[in-house]
């Protein structure tokens, strides 16, 4: 599942603690180009607000007239979109990707437990692995078209537990009925090392990728929880008191920017002990050769995944850019890009661009 589930996950917890009914759009098969892939979900309200998107908004109207009939029947239903030919024209929504996509609607009310979009919040809280399971097509009457499963149901037959605990997109036959699987992508986890006026940015773009961020600062002034929204938890706590605080292994990513010397030198002593794959430096690189020869031996056990200066070369100035320097940075490490231009027209400038 690659849609930002954060965000949906906090539309959906609004929405069902009023016991609302909803509707799920999940695509469970593409073919060439397309905005989303399979795993990729969207919700829709009966008032027709809805959370994430999985054609870039073109299908998105088209996917609320069905909804309306979803909700009103409870039948789930099959939408194919095909934009390889000429149909595309003749239907209007003008998606232009070359590509083919089948969504699957189904609803989500208290009678069915919200399943299986409540499995998956459980699970992107706890960060706890899981996956998904949808009938794309059926031959039984004990597994109608939506019937949801998930990886934590019981009596699944070994096939399907196989599939589920594979990681893995895939779609199988099992028990009479056609089976759309999909892994639950756990969201980022970030830890932001400083909570000055500039990290709120950073936390504020990140939160907004559906990211899981812990701040921490060892300054009562800056370590509150009201600053930082968006953020997971806010610790107050000195370099030497973190590590008691929160399980620094947990992380993908940490930002190194309390714009104390002294602290960001001791932040840097203790990121050396563990194993967060990606730490960034903000300032300067004269600041950063200053905090590596302070380091010392511990230097050297950060040498493959210090960034710093932090951040993509984007001629950031303003505390919103290089916020969004920062987390496009981070983003493309840990998806393992580099963050080039996909046309190439950004080599083709010059220099002072």
């Amino acid at each position: 599942m690659t849609s930002n589930t954060g965000l949906l996950a906090d539309f959906f917890e609004l929405r069902r603690k009023k016991g609302d009914l909803l509707v799920l759009a999940t695509v469970v098969h593409t073919e060439g180009s397309t905005y989303r892939k399979p795993g990729a979900q969207m919700l829709i309200a009966p008032d027709g607000q809805v959370a994430g998107l999985l054609s870039g908004g073109c299908a998105e109207s088209d996917l609320l007239e069905r909804a309306a009939k979803v909700f009103s029947t409870g039948i789930a239903q099959i939408a194919d979109y095909d934009t390889r030919g000429t149909d595309d024209a003749i239907w209007g929504i003008g998606l232009g990707c070359e590509g083919a996509m089948r969504i699957l609607l189904t609803r989500l009310e208290p009678a069915n437990d919200y399943q299986p979009f409540a499995f998956v919040v459980d699970c992107l809280r706890e960060h706890r692995a899981g996956a998904f399971a949808l009938v794309t097509a059926s031959r039984s009457a004990n597994r109608p078209l939506g019937h949801a499963l998930h990886s934590h149901a019981r009596n699944l037959s070994a096939p399907l537990l196989a599939q589920m605990q594979s990681g893995q997109v895939a779609t199988l036959d099992d028990e009479g009925a056609e089976v759309f699987v999909a892994p639950i992508a756990l969201p980022e986890r970030i830890l932001i090392l400083g909570g000055g006026a500039d990290a709120q940015p950073v936390v504020e773009i990140a939160g907004l990728l559906g990211w899981q961020i812990t701040v921490a600062d060892h300054r009562p002034a800056y370590a509150i929880a009201d600053r930082f929204p968006r953020a997971r938890q806010v610790v107050l706590a000195s370099p030497a008191e973190l590590p008691t605080k929160v399980a620094l292994d947990d992380y993908d990513a940490a930002v190194v920017m309390s714009h104390h010397l002294p602290t960001d030198l001791a932040y840097l002593q203790m990121l050396s002990q563990c194993q967060i794959r990606y730490v960034g430096l903000l300032g300067p690189q004269a600041r950063r050769q200053r905090l590596l020869s302070e380091l010392g031996d511990a230097a050297a056990r950060l040498s493959d995944r210090l960034a710093g200066p932090v951040g993509l070369d984007i001629g950031a100035q303003s505390a919103e850019a290089i916020g969004l320097a920062i987390i496009a940075e981070i983003h493309a490490h840990l998806y393992g890009r580099n963050g080039a231009s996909f046309s190439g027209l950004l080599r083709a400038l010059p220099k002072e661009h």
